[in-house]
C-alpha cells in the first residue's frame, strides 16, 4: 500500500479522453492531467489522481478531449483587419492590386496591434495557443503576445526595398538581429529571419540573412515554391527554380520553414528531407487563391516534418485551425489519390507536434508530456455534429467544430474558460475592427 502524500499541484484536469499526440494515435479514457508551475507534472487514470496529486483547482470535463493546444505555423496576424476585403482574386492580382496598396496606406502600430489581437482572439476561441507571424512591428505583436499569455515565433521582415518597417537592407537584417537578442531569454517569444519570398529579396540579402540567422541559432521563415507562376518566373529569369536558389545560398538547413511549397518535385523533395527542413502547409488558403496543393503525404512518406499553418485571414479568411485539419486531410488524400493518405492522427501531428518540431520549440511544446509546458485545449464532443462518437481522433480531424473549444492554457495560465477569453478584451475588439473597417473602406 502506498502511503506517500499527494504531490501538492496547480491544476488538476480530468477528462474523458486525453489525446497526447505522443506517441501518435494514442487515447487515454477517463484520465487526469496536473499542472505545476506552468508545466505538466503528470498524467494517471481519474480514479488514481486524487492519490497522486493534491490540486488547488480541480476541473472535471464530463464531455470532452484534452488536446495539446493547437500551434497554427504561418500566419499574418495583423492581416485580420483585411478580412475579407478582395476574394476571388489570384495571389499576385490580389496582392499587387489590392493588399499591399492598402497596407502602404494603413499599416503602423495600431493597425498591427488591433489586427494581431483580433487575430489572437479567434485563435484562442479555436484551440490555439501557439503561432508563427510573418508582419511588420513584430515588437508591437510581441506586446501583444505577452499581454494575451499566448506563445508565437515572430518574423524580424526581409525586403529588399524600403517599407514603414524599414528603409532598406541593413536596416531590416539590424532589427530582426535586435529582436533575437531583446527576446533570447523569453519563454514564450521566438523570433525567426523572415524572407518575404525569393522573388522579393535579393541573393545579397538571402545570404546575409542565412549567416546571421545560422550565428544567432534562429529559424528562417520564407514563402517558397507557392505557385507555379514564381517558379516559372524564376526558371525565365536566372535559370534556376527557387529552393535551388536558396540551397546554393545556404539557407535550407533544419531550422528552414518552407512555406507553401505546391510546386515540388521528387528532388526537392528528397532535399528537404536530406536537409532536414519543415515545409509548412496552408490548405485553405492555398485552395482560395487557386496557388496549388502541396504534396503532403509524399513529404511525409520521405521524412520531411511538415506542419499546418492558417495563412492570414485576409486569404483563408479564418484562423481555425480545427478547420485547417480536416481540409488538410481532405485536400491531402485528392492529391494522393489515395483515401488512406493523411490519418487523422497523422494531421493531428501537423497542427501539435510538428509545428512545435518547425519552430524548434518541440522539447517543451506540442504534446502532453510530463516536464513540457501546460499549452492545452478542452474541446467538447458531447455535440449534434460529434455524435455518436466511435474514434476520437477521427471525430477532432473530420468532424468537430472550433466553436466546440471549451477551455485552453498557455504554460498552465487560463487563456478560455467555459467559451470565454480571459486574457483579452471581446467588446475592446470587436470596437477597434469596427473602427479600421471605417478606415479600409475610406482607402479601399
Amino acid at each position: 500500500m502506498n502511503s506517500a502524500r499527494p504531490e501538492q499541484v496547480d491544476l488538476l484536469v480530468q477528462a474523458r479522453w486525453i489525446v497526447p499526440v505522443v506517441p501518435r494515435g494514442e487515447v487515454l479514457r477517463e484520465h487526469a492531467l496536473a499542472v505545476r508551475g506552468g508545466r505538466i507534472a503528470g498524467l494517471a487514470p481519474a480514479a488514481e489522481a486524487a492519490a497522486v496529486w493534491q490540486a488547488d483547482e480541480v476541473l472535471d470535463l464530463e464531455n470532452h478531449v484534452l488536446i495539446p493546444g493547437l500551434i497554427n505555423s504561418h500566419g499574418h496576424s495583423p492581416m485580420s483587419l483585411l478580412r475579407g476585403v478582395a476574394d476571388d482574386l489570384p495571389l499576385q492580382q490580389w496582392l499587387e492590386e489590392h493588399i499591399w496598396p492598402l497596407e502602404n496606406r494603413l499599416i503602423g502600430p495600431e493597425f498591427v496591434r488591433s489586427g494581431a489581437k483580433l487575430a489572437m482572439a479567434e485563435m484562442i476561441r479555436g484551440g490555439t495557443t501557439g503561432f508563427a507571424d510573418m508582419y511588420f512591428f513584430p515588437d508591437v505583436v510581441a506586446e501583444c503576445v505577452i499581454d494575451a499569455g499566448m506563445r508565437a515565433q515572430l518574423c524580424g521582415p526581409i525586403l529588399d526595398f524600403p517599407s514603414i518597417w524599414a528603409d532598406g537592407p541593413e536596416e531590416y537584417l539590424d532589427k530582426a538581429r535586435e529582436l533575437c537578442e531583446r527576446f533570447r531569454e523569453h519563454p514564450r517569444i521566438h523570433i525567426a529571419y523572415g524572407p518575404h519570398a525569393p522573388y522579393t529579396v535579393s541573393d545579397a540579402q538571402l545570404r546575409a540573412a542565412a549567416e546571421q540567422a545560422e550565428v544567432l541559432g534562429a529559424p528562417v521563415h520564407i514563402h517558397v515554391h507557392e505557385t507555379a507562376a514564381e517558379v516559372e518566373d524564376a526558371v525565365r529569369e536566372n535559370g534556376r527554380r527557387p529552393l535551388a536558389r536558396l540551397e546554393e545560398l545556404g539557407l535550407i538547413g533544419p531550422r528552414f520553414q518552407c512555406v507553401h511549397a505546391t510546386q515540388l518535385v521528387d528532388e526537392e523533395i528528397a532535399m528537404l528531407a536530406a536537409a532536414g527542413a519543415s515545409v509548412i502547409h496552408c490548405p485553405e488558403s492555398n485552395m482560395k487563391l487557386a496557388s496549388g496543393a502541396c504534396r503532403v503525404a509524399d513529404l511525409l512518406d520521405a521524412g520531411v516534418n511538415v506542419a499546418l499553418g492558417a495563412d492570414g485571414a485576409a486569404s483563408n479568411n479564418d484562423l481555425d485551425m480545427i478547420g485547417e485539419m480536416r481540409s488538410a486531410a481532405l485536400l491531402g488524400k485528392l492529391v494522393a489519390n489515395d483515401a488512406a493518405a493523411l490519418p487523422a492522427p497523422a494531421v493531428l501531428e501537423m497542427a501539435t507536434i510538428n509545428g512545435a518540431r518547425a519552430l524548434g520549440i518541440d522539447r517543451d511544446t506540442g504534446s502532453l508530456e510530463t516536464g513540457k509546458y501546460a499549452d492545452l485545449a478542452a474541446v467538447d464532443l458531447g455535440r449534434l455534429n460529434t455524435s455518436p462518437l466511435y474514434d476520437v481522433c477521427s471525430h477532432l480531424v473530420y468532424a468537430a467544430q472550433s466553436s466546440q473549444v471549451s477551455h485552453a492554457w498557455c504554460a498552465g495560465r487560463p487563456l478560455l474558460a467555459d467559451g470565454r477569453l480571459l486574457t483579452l478584451d471581446e467588446g475592446a475588439i470587436l470596437e477597434s475592427a469596427a473602427h479600421w473597417r471605417k478606415q479600409v473602406r475610406s482607402e479601399a
